[in-house]
């Protein structure tokens, strides 16, 4: 393929493994589309699917996962620590190769015309697609979870949704959709039941605190292990490396008399932002070298 972008949509059901095999199912029955990776996380209560291919084969399989997280998902029974405003919460397409950001963003605002028309359910551009800078992070329109988002929805005119209706659907709530550069999701977990301590962490960290620049971070408890986790987005791994934001996180975990149990990629993670000693200094968690972008993408592509 000469021409390849990524989609990583992120969906609210991380527990009922028939509803991820629907998903599947969804995305690999579009001609030319390739399952990189797929995590199901049952704390998180969230799946995310990377995929890749031509920009249409990729924009088909969105759309028709969407269809199917409408379908299965609904998020009056959803309960899970990762912050979500959607069945289908946020759908990213990402440039590859030989396709420029400003293409990934005309298939963006095609996929929330087509969402917003055919499943009634709102749509809001962030990151490169934003048509608000206020909307341009994840994290602004997801403030207050759906109940926050409703009422901006319902009481601020500058809140109305970039396609669909003005109000939430009943059991798929918001879409989220947009264009962005690769981002890391990495996960540090603390030996330590403590969910305070996780979220101090986060705060002390992020960039929105004045932390490390270009991350993203939040503490949640991860009820099955026991323990609790600083969960971050690494949106760009040139300006602040994995290693980085471990030691950050391990030098404030240190601080406060706890240790680090482990940490873990969710995803695909570029080639370039793996040093010779990434895995072992961070105490990464079940790696698979299948977890190197560019090594999938040619073992799917022979």
């Amino acid at each position: 393929m000469d021409r390849i972008i990524e989609c990583v949509p992120n969906f609210s059901e991380g527990r009922n493994a028939a509803t991820v095999h629907a998903l599947v199912a969804a995305v690999t029955s579009v001609p030319g589309t390739r399952l990189l990776n797929q995590t199901m996380d049952p704390d998180h209560h969230r799946s995310v699917l990377t995929f890749a291919g031509a920009p249409e084969a990729v924009g088909d399989a969105a759309l028709k996962a969407v269809r199917v997280a409408t379908e299965f998902i609904d998020l009056r029974r959803h309960v899970g620590v990762h912050p979500r405003v959607g069945a289908t919460d946020v759908v990213p397409f990402v440039p590859i190769q030989g396709v420029p950001m400003e293409e990934c963003v005309l298939l963006a605002r095609r996929l929330g015309k087509q969402v917003g028309a055919e499943l009634g359910i709102p749509v809001f551009l962030y990151e490169q697609a934003a048509t608000q800078p206020g909307r341009a992070r994840l994290e602004e329109i997801r403030r207050g979870g759906l109940r926050g988002l409703g009422g901006r929805m319902e009481s601020d005119p500058t809140w109305r949704p970039d396609f669909g209706p003005g109000r939430l659907h009943e059991t798929a709530g918001a879409l989220v959709v947009g264009a962005r550069r690769p981002l890391i999701a990495f996960n540090v977990n603390l030996r330590s039941n403590d969910l305070a301590v996780a979220q101090a962490i986060a705060k002390s960290i992020r960039q929105s605190n004045g932390g490390l620049p270009c991350v993203k971070a939040i503490g949640v408890e991860l009820a099955s292990r026991g323990l609790v986790q600083v969960s971050m987005n690494l949106t760009d791994y040139r300006v602040t490396s994995i290693e980085a934001a471990f030691d950050a996180v391990k030098g404030e975990a240190a601080r406060r008399g706890v240790g680090i149990a482990g940490s873990e990629l969710v995803g695909l993670v570029p080639r370039a932002a793996l040093t010779p000693t990434t895995v072992q200094a961070v105490r990464l968690e079940q790696f698979d070298p299948m977890q190197v972008l560019e090594t999938k993408l040619a073992a799917v592509a022979g």
